[in-house]
């Protein structure tokens, strides 16, 4: 315990520990001012002399009392200070918006136990490495929606990240339409850089609901100085997520060339973001790695100590001491030389 306590401990005078210096120079003047004391004449037995006494054992605890009140005094003139560190964390940060497929195709078990799964298990990864970012997160299929705008309400974010499923929107695959609304998120914000990572697993799907197709968003995208990422999110040789047919058995479709590469090239190369092809749950995590290393925000520490006085107790503690001390000498110990 005490242990503890010097280990949150600084001392603003720690010169005044070298009074301790005193303490063994005092226990010798003690000793040597007892044995003055004590009788010369040497005899064979001294039993007969001898008073057992508990008065006679407490003889000396005036002197050991005296010295604990002489080291809490040192202690608190050496100024004890409990110290708590804090850091704080300040910067210009990026916005970003995650835009994330959750069409039916994204339950497929190329990756365990699914793309989804995986997906937002290393974008919750992701969101907890940028500690000053402004991020949002918008899902898309067969339509889009903002799940939740650009905050710094990290927990927030990773709840609406983690409850992320295959159905919550119209099946399909718009990645203009979801694009487009990412775009629309960061063009409210005044942050100088603004990105877009955009996962899809397959390509775009036109659909009679369809507002913006791909390249219109694209352009969009360009107009607002947005940066986007693309994350194409399939295994080799991949099937997509069996569903039920008319007859009660599953179907698969396999998913090779599925995905629109050149497409998502083009939308990172144009924008001045970068293509990613994920295989794998590894792979997924290097990229998402290496967009962040490419997005780095200017983050400063500052790094705060927080003191708090420890002195006083020191001296009430002497002080009960030396009360202690003068009540046993002047009833127990009263009668003692």
């Amino acid at each position: 315990m005490l242990y503890d306590w010097f280990k949150h401990i600084d001392f603003a005078y720690p010169k005044m520990i070298s009074l301790f210096a005193f303490i063994p120079a005092l226990i010798g003047w003690y000793v040597k001012k007892y044995n003055s004391r004590q009788g010369a004449l040497k005899v064979s037995t001294t039993h007969s002399f001898t008073v057992s006494s508990f008065k006679i054992f407490l003889r000396h605890i005036p002197f050991v009392l005296r010295l604990l009140v002489l080291s809490c005094i040192i202690l608190a003139l050496a100024r004890p200070q409990r110290h708590t560190d804090e850091q704080l964390r300040k910067g210009e940060g990026i916005d970003i918006v995650l835009a994330i497929d959750v069409s039916g195709s994204m339950l497929s078990h190329d990756f365990q136990p699914n793309r989804l799964e995986v997906a937002k298990e290393v974008a919750e990864d992701f969101i907890r490495g940028r500690p000053i970012d402004r991020i949002g997160l918008v899902i898309f299929s067969g339509e889009s929606y903002t799940l939740c705008p650009i905050t710094t309400d990290k927990n927030t974010l990773l709840n609406e990240v983690n409850g992320l499923r295959s159905g919550m929107l119209q099946d399909g695959t718009l990645i203009g339409e979801g694009l487009a609304t990412a775009v629309d998120r960061l063009s409210k914000g005044d942050a100088k850089s603004k990105v877009v990572v955009l996962l899809t697993d397959v390509k775009e799907e036109a659909h009679e609901t369809r507002l913006i197709d791909p390249l219109t968003a694209l352009e969009i995208a360009k107009s607002q100085g947005v940066k986007v990422y693309t994350i194409g999110m399939s295994a080799e040789n991949a099937e997509t997520a069996p569903e039920q047919t008319a007859t009660g058995k599953k179907a698969t479709t396999a998913t090779n060339n599925f995905l629109d590469e050149q497409l998502l090239r083009r939308i990172a190369g144009e924008t001045g973001g970068e293509y990613f092809r994920a295989r794998d749950k590894l792979s997924l995590e290097n990229i998402y790695q290496q967009i962040d290393k490419m997005e780095k925000s200017k983050i400063e520490i500052q790094s705060l100590r927080h003191y708090e006085e420890e002195f006083i107790p020191l001296l009430l503690i002497a002080l009960g001491l030396l009360f202690i001390e003068l009540m046993l000498r002047f009833t127990v110990l009263r009668k003692l030389p």
